[in-house]
């Protein structure tokens, strides 16, 4: 009588090199080695996901303090296994690109601040998962902007936090001084 044994299997993890070298298969972060599939963003989501960039970009290129970037940029957050967390808008001062060992492929510095829009089946434990990943690299300031209610909540850490309504001007005097924004703009669609 044959027995068939499960073997244990061998699961390979790959790098953000191999995950970049596979070229565009679609919204996804590397998680400890392993592609996590995402879903597309949805039309308002990239309205804001503008908004937020476009009065970024203005401030960046006036002050001339760094660069803004949006559309689920790359960022290393842990390398041996490799952690890619995709963010929605990023402001990276000049100072910290300087610090890049690659001009190309996914950012390898942390940005200085992060913006993650909220989506409809967004969980807050993996959001909060992704704030402790981006604390833990050095990024300064990330603003979570949750739609259904006009807000965004400004962390300078996982305890403190800021909320801004619709009323408010968003402002980040110590990581992006001079900067403000009225909060109901940067929910227009």
């Amino acid at each position: 009588m044959a027995v068939e044994l499960a073997l244990p299997t061998t699961e390979t993890l790959i790098t953000g090199d191999d995950l970049l070298a596979m070229g565009d298969i679609g919204p996804c972060e590397l998680v400890e080695g392993r592609i996590v599939l995402m879903s597309p963003a949805g039309f308002p989501h990239g309205d804001y996901e503008m908004n937020f960039g476009e009065r970024l970009k203005a401030y960046a290129r006036q002050s001339r303090s760094g660069k803004v970037v949006v559309g689920e940029v790359g960022i290393y957050v842990q390398r041996d296994p490799d952690t890619i967390r995709a963010a929605d808008v990023i402001f990276v001062s000049n100072e910290r690109l300087a610090k890049r060992q690659k001009t190309s492929g996914y950012l390898d510095v942390a940005p200085d601040l992060i913006v993650e829009i909220l989506s409809p089946d967004d969980r807050w434990q993996e959001v909060t998962q992704k704030m402790r990943e981006y604390f833990a690299i050095g990024v300064r300031l990330i603003w979570i902007a949750e739609p259904a209610s006009k807000t965004v909540f400004a962390y300078k850490s996982l305890t403190d936090v800021r909320e801004f309504g619709e009323g408010d001007t968003l402002a980040a005097n110590d990581v992006l001084p001079g900067f403000a924004a009225p909060v109901a703009a940067l929910f227009e669609e």
